[in-house]
């Protein structure tokens, strides 16, 4: 696999646009602080370009399944280098309507581009590569934020705004130019449509979901680490308000990409003795937990012990379930099922970060951690007590192995 040009290249070219969409991401972040005072606004702001985002999900899936993948990432990437202008306009004009045009751009551009990456992997390398590159990509895209928060942190302090956004246009830009030397073999094969059907689309994603329950079972879980992620960066904002701390943001940033890159490494080991589904459920639990004890986020060491919890968590989670995705469902509907699953979890992303907004103006941040903790505990319970009393689960071990 590490002789492989391709893998190269996509690590190569996700670390440096990985270091660019964190020093935008830690912007952003600075640009509302100084115009939106209310959490529930910014939160509403964030979801107006995951909406945008979920809109042309649909489309997306349809385009990458009959075109090569490679030129919808490339289109995807031009688009998100010139999305970056409009928020230096924002930034130019102090506007936060310039700032809602650049997250709907963005937006869409990663609707395209990360469903057409995530069916070019298997493209790439072997199946039996696929959890180790799964888990690589995500401790680079986890180095990348390490590294790209911290610099934000450093740069805010002796640069203007707008020139942090300059060098996250660079590296969007540099990724446009690692995806062209992309070289992948890839079959494009016509959709068959009924005369007069509308073209296919999400609708035969559905049987296969259906006849795969461990896919389906994948996506149901894949929703409770998003309770947490949805809502991630109101919730590194309010800690530092919390603790009157701003270095606590280095801090939560650092100790949970650590770890997750700590979890992504060793994944590979516990996949040799657990099944994925007993994976996915396990760090369903812990992941519930970790959010339990942000009730004691006013202190910064159980604050620090929590991300690393939840990091290594979903450092083994996200691996696994991508894996499962890629290797269970057919190739031919990656482009539409990665879409789906894109849409899906915008959907989530976007009604967990109007809730976590709402919940942090109504109630706080340490009630709303509990509250979230026990929703995660009691799904993934109901989850497992509904597999274990089926069939499913010993169907699911005979697909794990």
């Amino acid at each position: 696999m590490w002789k492989n040009r391709n893998v190269w290249i996509l690590l190569s070219g996700e670390f440096i646009a990985g270091l660019g969409l964190w020093l935008g991401i830690i912007g952003n972040l600075e640009f509302m602080q100084a115009n939106v005072p209310s959490d529930f606004m910014k939160s509403l702001l964030l979801a107006a370009g995951l909406l945008a985002g979920i809109a042309v999900g649909p489309y997306a899936g349809k385009l990458i399944d009959q075109t090569s993948k490679k030129t919808v990432m490339l289109a995807s990437g031009l688009m998100r280098t010139i999305s970056v202008l409009f928020m230096l306009v924002a930034i130019h004009t102090d506007s936060v309507w310039w700032m809602l045009v650049f997250l709907v751009i963005l937006q869409i551009s990663a609707a395209f581009y990360f469903p057409a990456l995530q069916a070019a992997i298997p493209l790439v390398v072997s199946e039996k590569d696929l959890l180790v590159l799964n888990g690589v990509y995500m401790n680079v895209t986890t180095l990348a934020r390490i590294i790209g928060t911290a610099v934000a942190g450093i740069l805010l302090v002796v640069m203007p705004l707008q020139m942090v956004y300059i060098l996250s246009l660079g590296a969007y830009a540099a990724l446009f130019i690692f995806t062209w030397f992309l070289k992948f073999e890839e079959k494009i094969e016509p959709m068959k449509e009924k005369s007069g059907a509308k073209p296919a689309g999400f609708k035969d994603v559905f049987p296969i979901i259906k006849s795969l329950p461990i896919v389906g079972m994948t996506l149901v879980l894949v929703l409770i680490p998003l309770l947490f992620l949805g809502g991630f960066n109101l919730l590194v904002m309010d800690i530092s308000e919390l603790q009157h701390s701003s270095a606590i943001k280095g801090w939560i940033y650092t100790t949970e990409g650590i770890a997750f890159m700590t979890g992504a490494f060793v994944i590979k080991k516990v996949s040799d003795k657990l099944s994925p589904y007993r994976i996915l459920f396990i760090f369903s639990f812990v992941i519930g937990f970790a959010q339990i004890i942000l009730y004691l986020a006013d202190q910064a060491v159980f604050t620090v012990m929590a991300f690393f919890i939840f990091g290594f968590s979903v450092g083994c989670f996200f691996p696994t379930a991508a894996t499962i995705f890629q290797t269970r469902v057919p190739k031919e509907f990656h482009g539409r099922f990665f879409s789906f699953r894109n849409m899906l979890d915008r959907i989530t992303f976007q009604v967990v970060l109007i809730l976590t907004g709402f919940l942090l103006d109504a109630v706080g941040l340490q009630v709303m951690c509990v509250l979230y903790g026990f929703i995660s505990i009691v799904l993934t319970a109901i989850f497992y007590m509904k597999f274990r009393k089926t069939t499913i689960a010993d169907e699911l071990e005979r697909q794990a192995i």
